[in-house]
């Protein structure tokens, strides 16, 4: 199965194509066989415009085409809402138009995939002075996803965590090793259910968006009571 694989709830753009084992059935036991065809990363937050130009790209060096996709496999944050969503969206939108399953997976799960440790803690930036996390044992999620400020967060000793460098002086957190794994395109699909119909994307914003309606203003108390009911 030709799998597309996106991310775009950290600052870096991820996107990449994989083989994926068909009976497989992506549970623990029986983890997802996966062979990267081609895989993408670019920091930036231009995610909007990179995003599309960057998957026909990876198609195009593949030998492939739109047509020749099965399934799609999307990071759903936890991450800031305008980057989150431009995947999402993508993702969707070329779910629907090739008539393909979309399969959302935590971000910070993805990761996690990646490492080789009984014990991690995966933190990305979430902006306003503030950081996401996940905590795993044994490949596991068994705290978080949450969002909180760096100095807050309070975590058990762990064997990895992963932090972006700019916040790992920021953390209070026992590790045996400190690095920075972004999201990656066998991550990404080895947490992917494939054995289960997809579920509908739910975004892990976990906090309100940035852009707020304004305040409505005071009515002036020049301006007469008027009972809408009795005009209609």
């Amino acid at each position: 199965m030709r799998v597309l694989a996106l991310d775009t709830a950290t600052t870096e753009l991820v996107a990449g194509l994989a083989n994926v084992s068909a009976t497989v059935s992506g549970s623990v036991d029986e983890p997802n066989a996966v062979d990267v065809i081609a895989e993408k990363i670019i920091s930036t937050r231009a995610h909007n415009e990179l995003l599309v130009p960057t998957i026909a790209e990876l198609l195009e060096g593949a030998g492939l085409a739109f047509s020749d996709l099965e399934a799609i496999v999307v990071g759903c944050g936890p991450g800031p809402f305008t980057g989150l969503r431009v995947g999402m969206a993508t993702a969707q939108a070329l779910g629907q138009a090739l008539g393909i399953p979309v399969y959302g997976v935590v971000t910070h799960d993805a990761v996690a995939k990646g490492v080789d440790a009984e014990s991690a803690l995966i933190v990305t930036d979430a902006r306003r002075r503030e950081v996401y996390w996940a905590r795993y044992e044994n490949g596991q999620r068994v705290a978080g996803p949450d969002v909180v400020k760096p100095a807050e967060l309070d975590c058990p000793p762990v064997a990895f965590c992963s932090v972006p460098e700019q916040l790992a002086a920021q953390l209070s957190v026992d590790a045996n090793e400190v690095t920075y794994l972004p999201p990656r395109t066998a991550g990404l699909v080895a947490a992917a259910d494939f054995s289960a119909p997809p579920a509908p994307l739910v975004p892990h914003y976990l906090r309100r968006p940035d852009a707020v309606p304004p305040k409505q203003k005071p009515r002036s108390p020049a301006l007469p009571d008027i009972d809408l009911k009795k005009l209609s």
